[in-house]
Order: structure tokens, then sequence, then C-alpha cells
């Protein structure tokens, strides 16, 4: 683990309006790298936490490495606490409707005197244009944008299996923020950052767009596409359950695939020596290939993929990567301690930098946790935390002195 201080984000400064995934996605890269990020959460908590199903681990997974303020932004005095944070802020992370921050007076340009180095950072659904008004989630992005097409069947689009273009339209935020930061350094003037749901999936299917206009023949989704290679498949092993991909890219990983598992005849074959010639005789090699598969445990054929040197994948469950021997071995799974006191293990941010992952710093933290301590080290007077906490407009997790005397 990286320590506090060898981050690279020390000491920039974040204040974060965000729910759901998107926004806090983004944060919790910034809070990783070593951001001091504030998140502000409603009276009561920020809703996502008490999502159930699909979305009960939204929450644990994107807020890691935050502290947390409880405000009222429908009461002025939680507006003006609000706001000086934000003017001593280096970021500011939103994913609210559009313009739902602007009317509290907390939008980009309630901070252009205030607060010109400011980079006001916003997660929607669309950028500039005749849909930016729309709501939108990841899944109608993924609809609209050509990504359920592409995972899905003809006539049965399919979401991917995860918030891909939250978790990815969140990481084009943090590339903005970062490259908005870099020109502060020669401007000194902040900047307004935008991403989206829809322009962001619209980039990942990029390629195939690309492809009808390299091959004049339109993408067809991915269960039906054209391989651009013969042995690029799941195969099933002696126990039909435990599956294995193999993929066979290039012609040296042909040769060495069909001598570790001695295929002669195929590997002295001179019409499969290239890798197209074997596209066109794919259904000749699969069912060898398929066959050959199911003469192994996946054990053995695991081993045995890895003495060849081709590329390969057992397939999976998520909670199966917990005790995955490479994750565990390099840091990539991080303990984290839920509000409830339940500990749990969780992916770290992907990125090593000088040979470490980032970790955990602070666990999450309950609804306004930190009220106090953010307030205090921000500059609010004992007084002024005292009366903001009389009032409601703060939530902390002390009573305030006056309520704590009756």
């Amino acid at each position: 683990m990286i320590q506090e201080g060898g981050l690279p984000l020390s000491g920039i400064k974040v204040v974060e309006f965000s729910h759901m995934v998107m926004g806090p996605s983004t944060g919790v890269v910034m809070a990783d790298l070593g951001a001091v990020v504030v998140k502000v959460e409603p009276i009561g908590g920020d809703r996502t936490r008490k999502l159930l199903g699909s979305g009960a681990g939204y929450f644990p997974m994107y807020n890691r490495n935050k502290q947390s303020i409880a405000i009222d932004l429908k009461s002025p005095e939680g507006v003006a606490a609000a706001k000086r944070l934000v003017d001593q802020a280096d970021v500011l992370i939103e994913n609210f409707r559009p313009g739902a921050l602007a009317k509290l007076g907390l939008g980009p340009d309630d901070f252009a005197q205030s607060n010109p180095g400011l980079i006001y950072y916003s997660a929607k659904g669309f950028l500039t244009g005749p849909y930016e008004k729309r709501a939108a989630l990841d899944e109608v992005a993924q609809m609209m944008g050509g990504l359920a097409y592409m995972t899905g069947p003809s006539g049965r689009p399919l979401r991917a299996g995860a918030s891909v273009i939250d978790v990815t339209g969140g990481m084009f935020g943090v590339i903005g923020i970062l490259a908005a930061l870099e020109q502060r350094h020669r401007t000194g003037k902040g900047a307004v950052v935008r991403s989206s749901l829809y322009e962001t999936t619209a980039f990942l299917v990029g390629q195939h767009i690309a492809q009808l206009a390299v091959t004049g023949n339109a993408a067809r989704p991915m269960p039906e596409r054209i391989s651009a290679w013969a042995i690029y498949d799941v195969f099933e092993t002696a126990r039909p359950e435990e599956q294995v991909f193999i993929g066979v890219v290039s012609d040296g990983q042909w040769q060495a695939f069909t001598k570790t598992f001695g295929l002669d005849d195929l590997a002295a074959d001179p019409a499969l020596a290239e890798n197209n010639a074997r596209v066109l005789a794919r259904e000749t090699l699969l069912p060898r290939v398929r066959e050959l598969a199911r003469g192994f445990t996946r054990e053995d054929l695991l081993a045995k993929l890895e003495e060849s040197g081709v590329a390969f994948a057992p397939i999976a469950r998520p909670q199966d990567l917990l005790e995955d021997a490479h994750l565990n071995a390099n840091g990539a799974l991080v303990d984290l301690t839920l509000t409830d006191g339940r500990s749990v293990r969780l992916p770290a941010l992907p990125v090593e930098i000088d040979g470490a992952l980032p970790g955990v710093r602070h666990d999450l933290r309950a609804p306004g946790e930190d009220s106090e301590d953010v307030l205090g080290g921000w500059g609010f007077g004992a007084d002024e935390i005292e009366a903001l906490l009389a009032s409601g407009a703060i939530e902390g997790l002390r009573a305030p002195a006056d309520s704590a005397a009756k």
C-alpha cells in the first residue's frame, strides 16, 4: 500500500455532491489517489446506502477513503456552509439532474469570483445537445448507445453485467479533472468539466463503428460475431459446469498450443499455418478442441494452457475473485469495514504506482460522521458549528450543546 504522503493527489481538496455510481466512482478514484474528498450527504445519509438487490454494493464499493458531512441543502444555512466548503476546494464533483445545484446557488457561475481556480465537474447522462436535459441511467445509455445490442444475441439486447458505463464515465471524469488541474498550473484558472453516460457508450462502441467503415459490414452482436481467430471461445471441461476460455491469437501461439497438447497433425498441416486460414477452417477446428478440453479437469487444463503460453481464463463468478491467488498476493483486494462493523474485501484501484497499489486509508463513514471535523478543519469556528448543528442545517454524530443539556 502506498503511504498517505506518497499518494499523487495528496493536498487536493474535493467536495463531492453525488449519489448512485457515476459521481461516487469519480470521487473514489480521486480519494484512492490521495485527494481529501468530502462527501456531502443529505440529512439522514445518501439514499444509495439503502438500495437493495443489485444496488446493495454501490455504496461500499464507491465511497471508501472519503469523509462524510450531512448538510440540509434545502436550508439557507446549509447552502451557505456548502458554499464555504467549495470556496476552499480544488474540485467539485456532482451528478445530480442538470441545473439542480445551480438552482441552490451552487452552480459553476456561483464560484467564478470566490474560487476562480475551481475545477467544477458534472457527471451527466448526455453532453451538450438535444438530449442534455433527459434523465439517463447506465442501462439507458447501453441500450441507446449500441452496447446492449452488441452484448446480447439478435433481438435480445442485454446490458453488461456491471455498471460499466457509470464507472467508465466516471473514469473519463477523472481524466478531465486531472487535465484541468494540469491546465490550471499554467493558467491559474479553473474549468467546467463534464462527462456523460451516452457519449461514453458511443466511445466504447467506436471500434464497431470503425469496423463498418473498414469492412463495409456492420458489426454483429458479440454472440454472433465472426471471430478474428479460430480458437477464441469458451470450452467445457470434464465437468461441464467448469468452463475455460481459450484464445490462440497468433501463429506462434498456434504452434505452442498444438505442441503442448500433442496435436501434431494440426501443427504439421501447412494449410493451417496462418491465422486467416485457420479462421476459415474454424468449423473443423473447434469440434477437435472441444473434444480435447472435455478430456481434462479444469485444474489440469489450466496447467497445460499455462505451459503453452496462450491466453486463457477460467470462467469465474465475482465472488470467486476473493480466493484468487494473484489478487490476494499483490494487494489488489483491500479490507474495508462497513458502517455496521462487518468486514469485507473489495477490489483496490487497479493502478500501480512505483510497484504499489493504493489502499484504504479511511473506512466507510456513517452519515455525517465527519461533519464537525470537516467544518473545523475547513475554517468554521466552534460557535458556528454548534449553531449549524442546532439549526439542523448540519447533521453530525454528536448532539449540539444546547440539545445535550435538555
